[in-house]
């Protein structure tokens, strides 16, 4: 069963800014929090603390949303960003669990067992230490009423994680799920002639949680976590959303990353060249057996578009309207949410973070139901990806793709909007940062100090900032660095500068005032800042495996390169 959804009338944005989805943190909060009674503090937060909504888009690129350049209708985030604010340099962890790891606990995900470290496991099946809890947890003892809706990929039950509902759906079937969860209790499996579509479920349960608190705890605070699944693959979407987009695509990847890159640069989005197409960079993991069976349409690498075949051309093509089609449609799913918002009357008490978990996938790959040539494409018999042709357009105007740390990888839309406590309307930030500021971010807008303790014994200090500061003006939120690691993969960024490499592969030196299209490689000529970067970030790694280290084995990673649920 699944909850049927009620018409809602869709609704197109007249604003200039267009903005399309990846994921989306919708924080009510009170702008007249007081903390000069520490006596009295917890009462004054409960009284008026925010409501919190975290929608996550999976797999978006940076520029898939017209607010970010992209030319998919996503009105509703286009309408955020217009009464609101864009940063420009947010990131993220480069892949799905990693990041939504850090999006919930507030640590790198090394730091929690939930991306791998040599010798100590880890990755997508590792599980944090009991001090490492999720947001929830923090935000329980203020009165706050918790629900989830959509992808999890996080250690343990959702209401064990301090969850008051939760709807988990299942990532490889959009039509038919077989596993998926409310309340941690299995669901029956659906008919993929059911009528069942999993980011409009989605956004049907967390109507359904909004609708029950509003009517049993509106005296109470809440957290929506709104995880979608899309667009991730397999590419699944309603055919008459793909139809809105059939015809678009077919100019290529080419034409089509200049025309996103000259808007992104008339809105003084990016400050760097358009990064070069790497036609020798293919899909990170290699399935030879998937690219065959999809047939002579599928492309590895991301040629020129006039070198592809016709029959490549149309494929390739059909592909990028099925992704455009899944966000529009996460689009028109969040508008519901926001239209019940305010019809709670929460909406000028409530902050708007949207944000992806990774860039767009290069990926290509066949699994769970498989692949039925015959079948439309986009239908539940079909499993197609991305691949890395179209995510190079994704990523416009950065080099590489999920998993790879390169700002492709990396580099997420983030868009702010607060009535009452953002002034700003239609503004961008170029403050520096990660997700693992988001938990500070929160915590500090609800008037909630940090965690010191677990248990009787310390808790590592979060290793975020609070982005308020930036809510206001362009804040230089003072942190020594960002740091990743992924699979091999490996970065650390210090101001304007970053070193960045590849699995196996040597450092490569960028400045990031002009060039996060990384085209420059400045390592020969700054062999000095090299070895300065090197060592800063090998000392972030040494701290969080001496920190992963002190508690016994709590997990292995994945088995294989391919994560079931990435």
């Amino acid at each position: 069963m699944f909850i049927a959804r009620s018409p809602v009338r869709r609704h197109r944005s007249t604003h200039p800014i267009h903005c399309g989805i990846a994921t989306l943190i919708l924080l009510s909060l009170s702008a007249n929090v007081s903390f000069a009674d520490e006596k009295h503090e917890s009462k004054t937060a409960a009284a008026s603390a925010p409501n919190i909504v975290i929608i996550m888009a999976d797999d978006l690129g940076f520029s898939d949303l017209g607010c970010y350049g992209g030319e998919i209708q996503t009105p509703q985030l286009d309408r955020l960003a217009a009464n609101g604010l864009r940063f420009t340099q947010f990131y993220n962890t480069a892949r799905c669990w990693p990041t939504r790891a850090a999006l919930m606990t507030g640590y790198y995900p090394q730091q929690v067992h939930r991306d791998e470290l040599d010798g100590l496991g880890g990755g997508g099946k590792g599980r944090r230490q009991p001090w490492a809890q999720l947001l929830p947890a923090l935000l329980k003892p203020q009165g706050y009423r918790c629900y989830h809706a959509g992808k999890w990929h996080i250690d343990g039950p959702a209401l064990a994680a301090g969850f008051d509902h939760s709807y988990i759906g299942e990532g490889g079937r959009f039509f038919n799920p077989r596993q998926h969860f409310e309340d941690d209790v299995k669901l029956p499996a659906v008919d993929p002639e059911s009528g069942y579509y999993a980011t409009t479920a989605t956004a049907d349960y967390a109507l359904k949680y909004l609708k029950s608190h509003q009517a049993d705890h509106k005296q109470n605070p809440f957290l929506l976590y709104l995880a979608f699944i899309a667009p991730h693959f397999p590419l699944q979407a309603p055919q008459a959303d793909i139809d809105r987009y059939r015809s678009r695509y077919h100019e290529g990847w080419d034409v089509l990353r200049e025309q996103r890159y000259g808007r992104q640069r008339d809105a003084g989005l990016v400050n760097t060249p358009l990064s070069a197409l790497e036609p020798q960079v293919g899909p990170p993991y290699d399935f030879p057996k998937a690219i065959e069976k999809l047939g002579p349409g599928e492309v590895n690498r991301p040629l020129t578009w006039s070198s592809l075949t016709s029959e490549q051309q149309q494929f390739q093509a059909t592909k990028m309207a099925i992704h455009a089609a899944m966000v529009d449609r996460m689009d028109q799913e969040i508008g519901r949410v926001l239209e019940q918002i305010r019809a709670m009357q929460a909406w000028d008490n409530t902050l708007i973070l949207f944000l992806s978990d990774n860039g767009a996938s290069a990926e290509i790959m066949v699994r769970d139901d498989g692949h039925d040539p015959a079948a439309p494409p986009g239908s539940a018999k079909s499993y197609l990806c991305l691949g890395p042709g179209f995510s190079s357009l994704g990523n416009t105007p950065f080099r590489r793709h999920k998993t790879w740390v390169h700002e492709g990888g990396i580099a997420t839309p983030l868009i702010a909007h607060w009535p009452k406590g953002i002034s700003a309307r239609g503004e961008l930030r170029e403050t520096p940062a990660h997700v693992i500021d988001v938990v500070p971010t929160l915590l500090a807008a609800a008037g909630i100090a940090p965690p010191k303790t677990f248990d009787g014994e310390p808790v590592p200090a979060l290793p975020g900032k609070s982005l308020l500061p930036a809510f206001h003006h362009n804040a230089d939120l003072d942190r020594e660095c960002l740091w990743w690691l992924h699979e091999g993969n490996r970065a650390v960024r210090k101001e304007n500068w970053k070193l960045v490499a590849a699995k196996g592969e040597p450092w490569e030196l960028y400045d990031l005032t002009t060039d996060r299209a990384e085209s420059n490689n400045l390592a020969t000529a700054q062999p000095e800042l090299v070895k300065e970067l090197d060592a800063l970030w090998h000392q972030k790694l040494k701290e969080f495996t001496e920190l992963a280290a002190q508690t016994p084995e709590l997990g292995q990673p994945e088995k294989g390169k391919n994560n079931r649920q990435e």
